[in-house]
């Protein structure tokens, strides 16, 4: 081999070599494949399980005696040292504190249903979260000789606690290898700590093994009267390990593959919640919500698929913990109190306060005040009239000053009248314009002055509208007629499915909303009168009629404790309005606002601006028109 073929074969070699290192995958790259694989894996899982029970249940169709030996021998074959956990009998044993009452159940050692012990449904029935027959809750891997195993089908034994706060399921292939489900239930908590271990379980399952596929799905129950408020105020939230919280769609089906580590899953209705919060982390998951039928006991189906990590050896707890309550602000913020802002769970974030400075309205303003009258007044009806009654208070000013800027706006409307006949016509549009804005000026009148005060109440609105149907303590509380603040209160009801009335008004009518509607109406009409006449819009009084009849419609399902705060709300305005024209004497408004037109006024550089560029427009349209001519 000669000199120049040898340096060829090294610099080919070398170029090999630096090919492969600038090529090499980086360590994100490695991760993300194998959340993928892990992925694919757990599909696998699920495909491999549905066919095994088609197997299984092929089997079944054979003769009784036969069946049973060859269940046996298939037993044993498809679970191999797990075999003898796949028979046996299912017990249930009650697992409680003060708030929660769990039914135990031996067959997959789960929680078989949760009873929310001071709460009821709408028809007073007791509250479950969830039950067995509607849930799914477990683990799947495979064993070191390549048998898949599902624990939902395998029959665990309770093992004896000293400590009556935790309660021990067990999985014991022999006296040195098992696999235990250890709950934990502290008094006056809605959580519920559940802990994975295993013990010398590396001669069962590959020693590679890192990460067990988990299961959990629910089935959540309609809790409340009003199904559609209700279907509206459900869904499936997750938080990020190192981000915000997100959701799935309320309003339709919805799959989501994360492949990023989440801290914890909800599966929430309006008022409870099911929450899943991983130790370390749920990685590689599948979510999924889907809407059931409305002919349905439930309302939305939930799913997660994901990842835990696992320790065979038993040396490292791995868990989560569940949460089993009510969506409370006060109540989950609690969990996040004197936790560093990176490890804060968040959880509050699933009581639907509306976004960004709707919610900051509501847990900084609306919420302090509504927890404050709480201590102290047990009627939640009074509560809302006594926020009602502050609200207004604290808004008077923008009110009042929104008033008179309307007053002085109608005590100038002849001059506006007679500016409007003396530039008549589209072709005057720009002279008319500023003649109008002149008028203004020198009177000193803000033609804005009337909008901007009620662009400040706007948060407020919203925050209520956002507030009152989240609220839990407004449940099943009663306040004149309405039975429960937190429905709407149907004072007449009928039967049968009227198109689109049905679906979109309800079969019943709500009086609080009907009260509502009412005093919009009147309201419409006083402040009609107040505000000065505008001839070139003579369909617009039509349309103010036509929107507080609207609202019937709109809030007709709605929560009663919202109708009644509109209601009261408007109400007041009504009061207020007549207390206005008492004590403002027009003729001297007029009077003043002629004395501030003698007055020499000087023009902000905004003005002048403005003015210079309606000039210019002027004389741009002025040009135009002369070579039209």
């Amino acid at each position: 081999m000669d000199k120049n073929t040898l340096i060829g074969f090294v610099l080919i070699f070398l170029i090999i070599i630096g090919f492969s290192l600038l090529n090499k995958p980086s360590q994100e790259q490695l991760d993300a494949a194998q959340a993928q694989q892990r992925q694919r894996d757990s599909i696998a899982l699920v495909e491999a399980a549905n066919q095994a029970r088609i197997q299984e249940n092929a089997a079944q169709t054979s003769d009784s005696t036969v069946q049973t030996a060859t269940d046996t021998s298939q037993s044993a074959l498809h679970y191999g040292v797990f075999a003898p956990f796949t028979q046996g009998e299912k017990q249930l044993t009650t697992f409680e504190n003060d708030l929660l009452e769990l039914q135990m159940s031996s067959k997959g050692g789960r929680i078989a249903s949760v009873r929310l012990k001071e709460f009821v449904t709408h028809d007073s029935l007791p509250l479950f979260l969830y039950d067995e027959q509607v849930s799914d809750f477990g683990f799947s891997f495979f064993t070191a000789d390549n048998r898949l195993i599902h624990t939902q089908e395998l029959y665990f034994q309770p093992v004896e606690q000293t400590d009556a706060n935790a309660f021990v399921y067990r999985l014991a292939l022999n006296e040195d290898t098992w696999m235990d489900f250890v709950y934990r239930l502290q008094p006056g908590d809605y959580r519920v700590k559940f802990d994975l271990q295993g013990h010398n379980l590396q001669s069962v399952l590959p020693v590679n093994t890192r990460a067990l596929d988990f299961n959990w799905a629910v089935k959540m129950r309609q809790q409340e009267k009003g199904r559609q408020f209700e279907e509206r105020y459900s869904g499936l939230n997750y938080k990020f390990a190192a981000d915000d919280v997100e959701k799935l769609s309320e309003s339709k089906d919805e799959t989501a593959n994360v492949a990023n580590t989440l801290k914890w899953v909800s599966f929430k209705d309006q008022f409870f919640a099911c929450i899943a919060i991983a130790d370390q982390g749920f990685n590689s998951n599948i979510l999924t919500s889907k809407v059931e039928p409305a002919t349905s006991a439930y309302i939305k189906d939930y799913a997660l698929t994901s990842s835990l990590d696992f320790d065979l050896k038993g040396n490292q707890q791995v868990g989560m913990q569940f949460y089993f309550g009510p969506i409370k602000h006060q109540l989950l913020k609690r969990f996040d109190k004197d936790v560093p802002a990176d490890q804060q769970l968040n959880l509050d974030k699933i009581v639907p306060l509306g976004g960004s400075f709707i919610r900051w309205a509501n847990t900084g303003v609306i919420l302090p005040m509504f927890n404050l009258f709480g201590r102290f007044i047990n009627n939640y009806g009074l509560i809302i009239l006594l926020m009602t009654l502050v609200i207004k208070i604290f808004i008077f000013p923008l009110t009042y000053k929104s008033y008179i800027s309307s007053a002085k706006m109608r005590v100038l409307q002849p001059q506006i009248t007679e500016i409007n006949e003396r530039f008549a016509g589209t072709e005057k549009a720009q002279e008319r314009s500023q003649a109008t804005m002149e008028l203004y000026r020198k009177a000193g009148v803000n033609p804005m002055g009337g909008c901007l005060p009620m662009l400040f109440q706007m948060p407020i609105l919203f925050a209520m509208y956002s507030f009152f149907p989240s609220s839990i303590e407004l449940r099943q509380e009663s306040f004149l007629w309405a039975t429960d603040l937190s429905t709407y209160d149907a004072v007449l009801t009928w039967s049968g499915n009227i198109p689109l009335v049905t679906k979109y008004f309800g079969n019943h009518l709500s009086l609080f909303c009907l009260l509502m509607t009412i005093t919009n109406i009147v309201y419409t009409h006083v402040n009609m009168k107040s505000q000065p006449t505008n001839n070139q819009m003579p369909g617009m009084k039509t349309m103010m009629y036509i929107m507080p009849v609207m609202f019937l419609f709109i809030f007709n399902q709605y929560s009663a404790a919202l109708s009644f705060y509109f209601f009261v709300s408007t109400l007041i305005t009504i009061l207020q309005t007549y207390l206005f024209r008492l004590s403002i004497n027009e003729e001297k408004l007029l009077l003043q606002l002629n004395e501030n037109k003698k007055k020499p006024k000087k023009k902000s550089g905004f003005a002048a601006r403005l003015e210079e560029m309606q000039k210019q427009q002027q004389r741009a349209l002025k040009e135009q028109q002369k070579k039209r001519k």
